[in-house]
């Protein structure tokens, strides 16, 4: 029988190099060599491609989704850029961009390009297929377009346009160099696609936190493509990845600073009697997303007897515990040492598995209907398609303890705030 999990060589893709965290949170921030699915040579100055064209505008000032007075009357302003541009960044004599460095004026865009492609690419491979632009219908391709002036990163109709904030000193850091950051908008991108958007307003309100909440697992997911955030993360926590550690942290801006976590204790207790927010409201799905990959990791781990099945067992007892971190810490920390690679390799099996489940589950999806509940019923019947059912107690048990299945969420208290997806740019679509 074939091994499921066996490397398959691939045909060799345009090479970038790429932050795969933000290059903001450390003094000497990590660049690595990535391939997208391109062919070398199918790629042109911009970067360009198929799929995407990324565009340093000069002169631009009007963020796109920005309602503007035209010829005849009021309308969405969107792509293409039709003013001039900065010098854009152009692929070597072999068709590849990593000599493209931080200190190029190019380096921005091709950043930007490579984040987007790669992460579209990755999820592309738990899909099986394309995935088509939801807003195909007027365009083929994605506009990446940086503004510095917007504080904001978004991804809206035929657009991912990224800027970047000072709130950190006097430094401007770029939201384009963030892989997080372009990783989730693309990951709004395809849920919009699979999933569909949202035809009236009354569409669930766990409709817009599962946006957020998938939207982070993509971001998540993608992030464990590289090959030194998985050699960092194991290392900093030796497998224990219920501690605070790298991957749990989103759209990182500071070493301390970040915006949502994915290991976290919200329950959809906490919005029954309504919410404010999405991405507060995304929390309990993302804590349940989590917890799920993490044992399958730990179910992983007994498959290649890394573990044992009294160590998973205590682990699970002490889960809630004070008394986790100094007791289970110790066992990991021994386990560890004594098969690193066996470690990532388990670690990477997760990762795909949580990946395919996803994909084949947010397929099944409308957004018309679409509640934390039916996310769950999805998954467990793609795990009774895939496997008999080998993950339903880890599913169904991570769902019920963030009470998904037990309690819905309430309606939205007040009006949609700044960062709401609901009635934004993202969600805006012109007139056909």
């Amino acid at each position: 029988m074939d091994d499921p999990f066996e490397a398959v060589e691939e045909a060799p893709g345009t090479r970038f190099l790429l932050f795969p965290q933000s290059p903001f949170r450390t003094e000497n921030p990590v660049l690595e060599l990535v391939e997208i699915s391109a062919p070398p040579g199918s790629i042109g100055p911009g970067p360009s491609g198929p799929r995407m064209y990324a565009v340093n505008a000069f002169g631009k000032t009007i963020p796109y989704g920005a309602i503007v007075q035209g010829p005849e009357g009021p309308g969405m302003y969107l792509p293409p850029w039709q003013g001039e541009l900065q010098p854009p960044p152009e692929p070597d004599e072999d068709g590849h961009f990593f000599h493209i460095l931080p200190s190029d004026p190019g380096f921005e865009a091709a950043h930007l390009f490579a984040a987007a492609h790669f992460t579209l690419d990755v999820w592309e491979s738990y899909f099986g297929h394309e995935i088509p632009w939801h807003f195909a219908r007027d365009y083929a391709r994605l506009e990446l377009s940086l503004l510095p002036s917007l504080d904001n990163a978004h991804i809206g109709w035929g657009f991912l346009e990224t800027g970047g904030t000072s709130e950190h000193g006097s430094e401007y850091r770029a939201y384009s160099l963030n892989f997080d950051v372009v990783a989730h908008e693309i990951g709004h991108a395809i849920i919009y696609s699979v999933a569909g958007m949202p035809v009236s307003d009354d569409v669930p309100g766990e409709y817009y936190g599962f946006h957020e909440s998938a939207a982070d697992m993509v971001a998540l997911i993608a992030s464990l493509h590289f090959g030194s955030v998985v050699e960092e993360l194991l290392a900093n926590t030796r497998g224990n990845l219920y501690t605070f550690n790298q991957l749990n942290r989103f759209a990182e801006l500071a070493g301390s600073a970040q915006i949502r976590m994915a290991a976290n204790t919200r329950l959809l207790d906490d919005f029954v009697c309504g919410w404010n927010s999405e991405h507060a409201l995304s929390e309990p799905l993302t804590g349940a997303m989590f917890d799920i990959l993490v044992d399958i990791f730990h179910e992983r781990l007994l498959v290649h007897d890394l573990i044992t099945p009294e160590m998973e067992e205590l682990s699970d007892q002490l889960e809630e515990s004070p008394y986790y971190g100094e007791v289970m810490q110790a066992l990991f920390d021994t386990r560890y040492a004594a098969d690193p690679e066996g470690f990532r390799v388990a670690l990477l099996e997760a990762r795909d598995i949580l990946g395919s489940y996803l994909a084949a589950a947010w397929s099944m999806l409308e957004a018309e209907t679409l509640t934390y509940a039916a996310v769950e019923q999805a998954l467990l019947l793609v795990d009774r398609n895939s496997t008999g059912g080998a993950f339903q107690a880890i599913i169904e048990g991570n769902f019920r303890m963030r009470g998904i299945g037990l309690v819905q969420a309430g309606p939205r208290l007040g009006e949609a705030g700044e960062d709401s997806h609901a009635h934004s740019v993202r969600t805006r679509v012109p007139d056909g």
